[in-house]
């Protein structure tokens, strides 16, 4: 392991991360343009850096968890032209210019996204980790299929695992969402420390 590398961060991606901090001392980087929640960035990184570490550690947009770094677990799970995709395996280059959309970007103005209001409704989550994966792979869900049936629900979350074992609490959040995005009602976003 390289030496300063953070303890516990030993997959590929990780290191890549740090290769990169650490190559942008004094070392020209290719140039790419993100639009990522409807703003353009120009950051420079390596063409196979992943979106995964260009988020968090270029653009500091810290929702997108590192779970596997193999795009199995979910918990990089962003919007890219609207479709969910695993920001750990995307890289920079197959990302430029295209329209990403990341956890911070769910709620409009002052609405809370219904996925939100409904994942405080149902008390979602447990540990948290997973869950802006989760959620971000429901919204793409549901943005497909507005009114989906079980089956529909469990084959579009197959790929995100919560490892505290809250998926009877994710179908039910997903189905009130559902039912909230067909009454089209907007969610007011409580103040800051009113989520307690």
């Amino acid at each position: 392991m390289p030496i300063g590398l953070p303890v516990g961060l030993n997959e590929p991606y990780a290191e890549m991360s740090w290769l990169a901090t650490m190559r942008t001392n004094g070392v020209t980087m290719p140039k790419f343009i993100l639009q990522v929640n409807q703003t353009t960035h120009t950051i420079d990184a390596e063409a196979d850096m992943p979106l995964l570490w260009a988020l968090r550690d270029l653009l500091s947009l810290v929702g997108t968890k590192y779970g596997c770094g193999i795009g199995q677990c979910g918990a990089c799970t962003v919007h890219l032209a609207g479709k969910s995709v695993r920001s750990c395996l995307l890289t920079v280059k197959d990302a430029e210019k295209l329209p990403i959309t990341t956890i911070e970007a769910l709620a409009q103005e002052q609405n809370l996204h219904p996925l939100q209001q409904a994942w405080i409704n149902q008390d979602v989550a447990q540990c948290g980790y997973c869950q802006t994966g989760q959620i971000m792979t429901a919204a793409a869900l549901l943005t497909e299929n507005p009114q989906p049936t079980d089956d529909d629900i469990d084959q579009a979350m197959a790929g995100n695992y919560c490892r505290c074992g809250t998926y009877p609490r994710i179908k039910s959040a997903i189905k009130e969402a559902s039912a909230l995005i067909s009454q089209n009602i907007q969610i007011l976003v409580p103040p800051e420390g009113d989520l307690a």
